[in-house]
C-alpha cells in the first residue's frame, strides 16, 4: 500500500499539538514507549478502515504495540479523559443562544411502553408457584 496515501489521514501538526499533552507519559519503568503520534495514527487508521490489528501497515509500527496501547488507554480511562478535555468549552462559543432540541422523529418509546400498567391490576391474582395442598 502506498505510504503517501496513508499519511493523508494522519494527525496534522495542529491536531497533534492539542492531543499530545493529553496523553500519558512513560513512567520510566521498562522500555521507553514508542512515539505516541505514530501509535495514534495507527489506532485511527485501524478504526477508519476496520482492518484487523495484524494487518496494520508497517508505517504505524508493530501492530502489537498499537493494539496494546489502545487497550491500555481503553482500560485506564485515557480515552475518556481525552474526549472530556477536547469537549470542554465546545458549547461556550454558541453563547446564551445555545439550545438542545429533540423532536418525535428522533425520540421513540420502546414498543412495550405503550399503554403498560404501572401497578398490577387488583382483579388479576399474582402468578407464583402453585402450592400443593394435601386433602
Amino acid at each position: 500500500m502506498d505510504e503517501e496515501r496513508l499519511k493523508r489521514h494522519d494527525l496534522t501538526d495542529e491536531e497533534w499539538a492539542r492531543l499530545g499533552p493529553l496523553l500519558p507519559v512513560s513512567t520510566g519503568w521498562g522500555a521507553r514507549w514508542n512515539d505516541h503520534r505514530t501509535v495514534l495514527n495507527g489506532i485511527f487508521h485501524r478504526t477508519r478502515t476496520g482492518t484487523v490489528w495484524r494487518d496494520l501497515p508497517p508505517c504505524y509500527g508493530n501492530w502489537k504495540t498499537v493494539y496494546n496501547r489502545h487497550r491500555r488507554w481503553s482500560l485506564d480511562g485515557t480515552w475518556e479523559r481525552i474526549l472530556d478535555e477536547l469537549r470542554a468549552g465546545c458549547d461556550e462559543a454558541e453563547g446564551d443562544d445555545w439550545t438542545v432540541s429533540a423532536d418525535s422523529t428522533v425520540v421513540r418509546a420502546h414498543q412495550h411502553a405503550a399503554g403498560a400498567r404501572h401497578a398490577p391490576a387488583v382483579d388479576i391474582p399474582s402468578r407464583g408457584p402453585e402450592k400443593i395442598t394435601s386433602e
